[in-house]
């Protein structure tokens, strides 16, 4: 039998243990009281006021109570040492009580009194209910003075002979029968109470009331601090998790950032040559490239605190709503004086002014009077950070907004190798749960045009998987994640019972492949090993994909070519109209389906751009719609005219060339309705294998020494 002990600790450890617990209380401390210094430097004077006099008023309501209390027990002190009374003769009940008439010192003065008893309740500052009892002449005579003839008595009693014969008796101590009497007189003097009586429940209520405020202010605070900290919190430098070597690639981006570092470290040697512009810095490119990340570890880089605000929240459709939150921001960073404000998702701040909501416009003028190169040298430490998806070569963007930044750092999508990197650094925090040598090539190539943050969301769904199969992170579970994310959830009940469309569904998605497959083999001169290579699909399936509304998919990899030739742009519609073409061979012009539409649009979108835009089919190079704000809104006749010629001729080509497929896009179609998807390698086998036994029939048969021969 074992038995658990603790080991004590050394005075040493006891020592630094209360010292860590009092460094983070401490800490602790300091981090509210900073949030509360923020939240008040961005309030109205109105409410600056009103917290002012709630700071003022819970002490001196503390101290008033105190006070109080304190002469009460003095008072009952002062009571108790006039002399103890037996409770049980405070009202002798052999002895008639009557009512007095004249005044109580009156009666004192011209009658013997054998003895003088005050029935007393204290209130918080002075006695209530004074009934006074005389006993005089077999009788007792009773008075209820007021508040001025009680002060009387009570100055006289020290010196009269009668001062003597008082006795004090608490209400509270009265034995039943005395409290009869006392009720009794209750109702008699019940007119003739005391203002002092009369005053208190006053002062109860006020009290109460005062409570109550201090409290509902209280109440008040803490809910603005509460919401305010959601919206607008500086994130310390030492709450950052991460560093910039955490960013995988990116190399020259980090280069950008260790330039801004660079020059805010030694501003002052900057200055001698000149540079002493305000730190301006605008951050652009396509979501999920870690733009909210690099900032944050600049900050920490720097020991910088950082505000993070979504310029979305600027938008409040009030005239200066936008620009007061913008000042409250500033006026939150000059108090900190040395700091980063982020702006995320500003693409809006950008647009040229002068549009149709004047909100949006007292935005855009409030920051650009922050961001003016003119500052004061508190002002000069504090960097913003602004951030958008979009570049000014992709929208018309404000010239004098573009123009208060001095350091543009342009994001971008990861290369190949960065790809590599990024999806081995997340499967690194992983390395327990993941196959050894992984082969990601195929992952590499699938995630083209991808974002780092898409890489990290296919990592993590793939993990999830593995958690849910009760397997490791390997190859098969990587691309399962891949077409999740990228592709959506997608399910096989929408149309498994629908054998019509499930069997134009496999034509269609058949008609998009066998396109694509042709020029593929023709540029290949027949290599299988390069043909699979150089397609881009992964998979063909018949499940429907909620995602876009789509009863079937084609599962791709982007194209690696940024820049698109005429003949890439050509080839690219004659597989979106393969589908289409592919259903009129098999189904007539009457058998289509509005299935194709989303291939139609990005037709539409691709002629329009060769032909408006780039000036393809034309005789001389001109973008028409650059004269209009919105290109394309207003099509010229000439414009719609080569679009449909181009599109007529490539449609016509495109379903000559399945015309010759159509056998094979037959047994292709039966195949992929019994297994319901088929991945490229099992498209290119069946494929081969159609084709061998064709060979082989017509050999057969004699048709190929026919063929031959013609």
């Amino acid at each position: 039998m074992s038995e658990l002990q603790v080991s004590p600790q050394t005075p040493a450890q006891t020592t630094a243990s209360d010292e860590d617990s009092s460094s983070s209380l401490w800490l602790s401390l300091k981090k509210g009281l900073t949030r509360l210094q923020d939240w008040f430097t961005v309030q109205p004077a109105a409410v600056k006021v009103l917290v002012i006099a709630a700071a003022v008023l819970i002490p001196a309501s503390a101290v008033y109570s105190v006070s109080l209390m304190q002469k009460q027990a003095a008072l009952a002190q002062e009571v108790k040492n006039m002399g103890p009374a037996d409770p049980s003769f405070a009202i002798d009940p052999k002895l008639p009580v009557v009512f007095g008439t004249g005044s109580l010192l009156g009666f004192l003065e011209t009658h013997p009194a054998e003895r003088i008893t005050v029935v007393y309740k204290p209130l918080m500052w002075n006695l209530s209910e004074r009934i006074v009892l005389i006993e005089s002449g077999g009788k007792q005579y009773a008075y209820y003075p007021s508040d001025m003839e009680t002060k009387i008595f009570a100055d006289k009693a020290v010196q009269a002979s009668w001062g003597g014969k008082l006795a004090f008796v608490p209400r509270a101590d009265l034995d039943p029968a005395s409290l009869s009497v006392l009720e009794r007189l209750d109702e008699r003097f019940g007119g003739a109470r005391p203002q002092s009586e009369k005053d208190g429940w006053k002062a109860g209520v006020s009290g109460l009331l005062s409570a109550t405020l201090t409290l509902g202010l209280i109440g008040f605070l803490a809910f603005q601090l509460k919401g305010q900290f959601k919206s607008m919190k500086f994130l310390e430098p030492s709450q950052v998790h991460g560093s910039l070597d955490e960013l995988v690639g990116m190399d020259d981006i980090k280069a950008e950032v260790a330039q801004i570092k660079d020059q805010y470290e030694r501003r002052a040697e900057y200055a001698e040559y000149g540079v002493s512009k305000p730190f301006n810095v605008m951050f652009s490119g396509p979501a999920g490239t870690g733009k909210t990340k690099l900032a944050s570890y600049l900050a920490k880089e720097l020991n910088l605190p950082i505000l993070f605000h979504s310029a979305a929240n600027l938008e409040t459709g009030y005239v200066a709503g936008g620009s007061n939150t913008l000042s409250r921001i500033v006026n939150m960073a000059k108090r900190r004086k040395r700091c980063i404000v982020f702006l995320d998702e500003a693409q809006d701040l950008f647009m040229k002014r002068g549009g149709h909501r004047k909100f949006d416009d007292d935005t855009q003028n409030t920051l650009l009077a922050v961001l003016d190169g003119v500052r004061a040298k508190s002002d000069a430490e504090i960097i913003w950070i602004v951030a958008s998806n979009f570049n000014s070569e992709q929208m018309q963007m404000d010239e004098a907004m573009l123009r208060r930044f001095q350091m543009k750092v342009d994001f971008r999508l990861p290369n190949r190798q960065e790809r590599l990197a990024i999806v081995e650094h997340y499967l690194s925090q992983r390395a327990g749960k993941v196959l050894p040598d992984l082969d990601l090539a195929h992952l590499v190539e699938v995630t083209e045009g991808r974002s780092p943050a898409d890489l990290e969301t296919i990592v993590n769904q793939a993990g999830i998987t593995a958690v849910q199969a009760g397997v490791m992170i390997g190859s098969d579970t990587l691309m399962q994640a891949a077409e999740r994310v990228l592709v959506g959830n997608v399910n096989a009940h929408t149309t498994k019972e629908r054998e019509r469309d499930r069997r134009i569904i496999a034509i269609h998605e058949w008609g998009h492949f066998l396109v694509d497959f042709e020029s593929e083999r023709k540029a290949a001169e027949g290599d299988w090993d390069r043909i699979q290579a150089a397609m881009k699909t992964i998979k063909i399936s018949l499940k429907a994909n909620p995602r876009n509304n789509a009863l079937g998919f084609v599962f791709h990899k982007q194209g690696a070519n940024l820049l698109k030739t005429k003949a890439d742009i050509e080839h690219d519609v004659r597989v979106l109209l393969g589908g289409m073409a592919n259903e009129e061979l098999f189904f007539g012009e009457e058998g289509t389906t509005n299935g194709a539409h989303n291939d139609i649009s990005r037709v539409t979108r691709l002629l329009h751009h060769a032909v408006a835009e780039m000036g393809m089919y034309r005789k001389t190079r001109l973008n028409f719609g650059a004269l209009h704000d919105s290109p394309g809104k207003d099509l010229d006749e000439e414009t719609r005219a080569i679009m449909e010629m181009q599109s007529e001729r490539l449609y016509g080509e495109t379903k000559a060339s399945l015309a010759r497929l159509k056998p094979l896009t037959e047994h292709l179609a039966g195949k992929l309705m019994e297994r319901g998807e088929m991945s490229l390698r099992e498209a290119l086998y069946e494929i081969r294998s159609f084709e061998a036994a064709c060979h082989e029939f017509s050999s057969r048969a004699g048709l190929a020494a026919a063929s031959d021969l013609a």
